[in-house]
């Protein structure tokens, strides 16, 4: 059945139909039968694989302004559809205008780097804290090595550089996905970060929880009026949403990996949540996106410390707090952009 989470409809199972009905939504399930939901108790929807949503009730969430994404089982995006845009014609012309001078691009760029290395370590601190002995000094030894890595952004506005920097801190830091799980936990830390497709439960739980990190800031960005598709860091291609996927780098091993490697070590994921393909592709199944988004609605509602406000903000919040802080700085309203970290 349809799953509704902190005002987001997951709808979770192939051959699933969306109808709208008056003022509700109705959900039919090919084994269960239908349910029905107030639409206004929904501001977003999300629906995995084969799922139908019929032009009506696509047409109301338009005319709502109510994102409907799509993703594939396994959490890739494949859509987004929402109303009509106001838009900040001039929001975007500063964003155009930072992109085509290299200094501001790369400062930037650094900006998000720096902020996913600090973040980076503190996944790795905080694991040192509870582990001991060899684990404990390998994951010291890691932040270590991340903390010299982030000395030498600020020494260049070379994008090449910066990306080759980001690059030597993420080996290091999955070389020590084996000292983040723990001895019951029943899968193995694989040595790679694969994701096209993943090889095992853990990258394809990772992917799984990027997908859902990506909708978030998708929505922020478009929200305070950026152009997703124009990004710094990870530049400009075609379809890819590249201010997405650099606001996300601050985000993702706090948000999304913390949380993978502590529901495998306490088992909430397992590899029954998990589907292995001819070929060894593995795919996280239907009771495992159910897991997944219980987790997720959980740890979405937590507030994490805030240090340019100085305050605690929500997690379900940092995308659109980091989204208008980073629009300020475009349109020069602040020298910098600020990442976030908790400490």
């Amino acid at each position: 059945m349809p799953e509704l989470i902190k005002n987001t409809l997951y709808i979770l199972t192939p051959g699933s139909s969306v109808h709208l009905d008056h003022d509700a939504v109705r959900v039919f399930h090919p084994e269960n039968g239908a349910k029905r939901l107030p639409l206004v108790r929904i501001d977003h929807v999300v629906a995995f694989g084969g799922v139908n949503l019929t032009d009506d009730f696509l047409h109301r969430c338009a005319a709502d302004q109510r994102s409907v994404t799509w993703l594939t089982s396994n959490g890739r995006f494949r859509a987004r559809v929402i109303g009509p845009q106001g838009g900040n014609p001039l929001l975007r012309v500063a964003q155009h205008d930072a992109l085509r001078e290299p200094g501001r691009r790369a400062a930037v760029a650094r900006a998000f780097v720096a902020g996913k290395l600090h973040n980076t370590r503190q996944v790795l601190l905080r694991a040192a804290a509870d582990a001991r002995t060899t684990r404990q000094q390998a994951l010291r030894a890691t932040a270590s090595a991340i903390a010299d890595d982030l000395t030498k952004l600020p020494d260049t506005n070379n994008i090449n550089v910066i990306l080759g920097i980001e690059g030597q801190a993420a080996k290091r830091y999955v070389a020590t996905w084996r000292h983040l799980l723990v001895d019951h936990a029943q899968v193995t830390a694989p040595t790679h970060r694969i994701s096209r497709p993943p090889t095992d439960p853990v990258n394809a739980a990772l992917s799984f929880g990027y997908g859902m990190l990506r909708i978030a800031v998708h929505g922020a960005l478009e929200h305070v009026g950026l152009d997703p598709y124009i990004g710094y860091l990870h530049g400009i291609r075609p379809g890819k949403p590249a201010l997405a996927l650099d606001l996300m780098e601050e985000m993702r091993h706090l948000q999304v990996d913390r949380m993978v490697f502590t529901a495998f070590n306490r088992r909430q994921l397992t590899p029954h949540h998990f589907t292995q393909h001819p070929g060894g592709a593995h795919e996280i199944n239907e009771d495992g996106r159910r897991a997944y988004l219980t987790l997720w609605s959980e740890a979405r509602a937590r507030p994490w410390a805030h240090r340019q406000l100085g305050r605690d903000i929500p997690a379900a919040v940092l995308p659109l707090i980091q989204a208008r802080l980073l629009a300020r700085h475009l349109r020069s309203d602040t020298p910098h952009y600020n990442p976030w970290s908790p400490a």
